[in-house]
């Protein structure tokens, strides 16, 4: 079994110790899906949501949560991220909106978890801007599909196991 490597000798949790690592070029792509009815998507596409623009807000929300995932994971480092970028897709088979994010770093750490957390909190966004047409939507699963740099290497999800909503 791998090694934890946010954990210290006596099992307590700690944030990695990233002194002696050289800066390099750093990045990594997530996504995820909000599930939704036919109905609450026409609302996106026609631009009639009651709260505004879904997408836009999203995406800002998104990029907001990558710049800042070290307030929210209490182990992440604080990371100048060069690049942040959030894509949100309408699709119709199933309903719903894909959510992809890539952030990039040179940096002495990686940004999986900024770009997971981009990816999160952009679907929290779509749905607290469409709850009041559905509160039945969900959000998931969530993941990573690629890792680029680092002591670890290179990272690719499967390309079979494209994200599809659960239910």
């Amino acid at each position: 079994m791998p090694e934890l490597s946010h954990l210290n000798a006596r099992g307590e949790a700690v944030m990695v110790d990233v002194t002696d690592k050289a800066a390099t070029q750093r990045s990594a792509i997530a996504e995820g899906f909000v599930a939704m009815t036919a109905a609450t998507l026409a609302l996106v596409v026609g631009g009639t949501a009651k709260k505004g623009d879904v997408l836009a807000t999203a995406r800002i929300a998104g990029i907001m949560a990558a710049k800042r995932c070290h307030e929210l994971i209490p182990l992440c480092h604080p990371l100048a991220i060069t690049k942040a970028t959030v894509d949100l897709a309408p699709e119709t088979n199933p309903p719903g909106i894909r959510v992809r994010a890539e952030v990039k770093v040179s940096g002495q750490t990686g940004v999986e978890m900024e770009a997971l957390a981009a990816v999160s909190v952009a679907c929290l966004t779509v749905y607290d801007m469409l709850k009041a047409a559905e509160k039945g939507m969900t959000i998931g699963p969530i993941r990573l599909l690629e890792k680029v740099g680092g002591k670890s290497g290179t990272y690719r999800a499967a390309a079979s196991s494209k994200v599809t909503p659960h239910g």
